[in-house]
């Protein structure tokens, strides 16, 4: 066998090598995510609003959860992150 084709014989070897390993890499991650649960968010949160203050609506969105508050003064919106229960933000309605 020359030097050339042993060269390419080992190349070829090695690829099939790293193509099974990376299968088998995420077949791995796969399996996992599938059978490890999540770990659900639970958290208690006091809204600190004015007396008569109604929750509207809830919305989530990718990282946070919009509470829609009315009465108890202008409504608003307070933005929540859902991880921690911490207000991270607020949006109020003028009249």
């Amino acid at each position: 066998m020359s030097s050339g084709m042993r060269a390419l014989t080992i190349l070829t070897v090695a690829m099939g090598v790293l193509i099974l390993a990376g299968t088998a890499t995420i077949v791995a991650v796969i399996f996992h995510r599938a059978t490890v649960p999540a770990s659900p968010a639970h958290f208690d949160v006091t809204l600190d609003q004015p007396a008569g203050t109604r929750i509207i609506g809830i919305a989530a969105t990718q990282d946070r959860l919009a509470v829609q508050l009315q009465g108890g003064g202008a409504d608003r919106v307070v933005l929540m992150d859902p991880r921690t229960g911490a207000l991270t933000g607020r949006i109020a309605l003028s009249h």
